[in-house]
């Protein structure tokens, strides 16, 4: 066959390749600008959605607004809502497109590895954000039931429940995203070991006078004197 016609049935054959790739291309760009403009669309809804219902007075009544003092970046749960919604919507769109243009192995990957991953990290920031509301809120509950009680120790305590739920989240977390399952029993058992004993001490320096006088009103109820 002579070379002019070898490199006319080669640009042929490339321009029948392209003539039918390209079709495709252009619908998943397209689906990508739809799916990015839809997410960011029903992320800014469910935001104003959270914001209505007032979903983050509740939480800084909880101690979000005292968290985001300490970190210096402002929390909300409605902001918080808005990214997962987007990026769950833009996530989904890449996989359409990939199952658009025929990328089997990189649909498999989103399928397989990306989304479920992804919900992993979308649980372990919620356990985190509960977490560290819950620690705030008890602090303050325990500290306040403490001092009414007259026990001196309401501080420690109090630390000591509000860091005890922090740990826990934060394991919790770790375990959400499968982060060294064995690495975060051991942890969990040391923490655990670590707060009974430290639990111990706080309230035996603390409660002493209370323990003494329980014992006293035990005996007295035992002998009649």
């Amino acid at each position: 066959m002579p070379t002019g016609e070898v490199i006319a049935f080669s640009l042929q054959d490339l321009y029948g390749r392209l003539a039918a790739f390209l079709p495709g291309v252009v619908v998943a760009i397209v689906v990508l600008i739809l799916g990015w403009i839809i997410g960011i669309g029903l992320g800014n809804l469910v935001q104003k959605l959270l914001e209505a219902l007032k979903v983050d007075t509740l939480a800084n009544s909880l101690g979000l607004d005292r968290l985001s003092a300490r970190t210096e970046k402002k929390l909300s749960v409605a902001r918080f809502g808005n990214w997962l919604v987007k990026w769950f919507f833009i996530v989904a769109t890449f996989l359409a497109a990939a199952d658009i243009l025929g990328l089997d192995q990189v649909s498999s990957f989103l399928y397989t590895q990306v989304i479920p991953y992804f919900g992993n990290v979308i649980v372990a920031v919620a356990i985190l954000l509960i977490g560290m509301i819950a620690a705030n809120f008890l602090k303050g509950v325990v500290r306040h039931s403490l001092a009414a009680g007259g026990l001196h120790t309401s501080d420690t305590l109090a630390l000591l429940t509000k860091w005890s739920i922090l740990i826990f989240a934060f394991l919790a977390a770790l375990n959400q995203l499968n982060v060294g399952d064995q690495f975060v029993a051991d942890l969990f058992r040391a923490v655990v070991a670590m707060i009974a004993i430290a639990g111990g001490l706080a309230f035996g320096l603390g409660g002493k006078d209370h323990a003494r006088k329980a014992l006293d009103a035990i005996e007295k109820d035992l002998t009649g004197k």
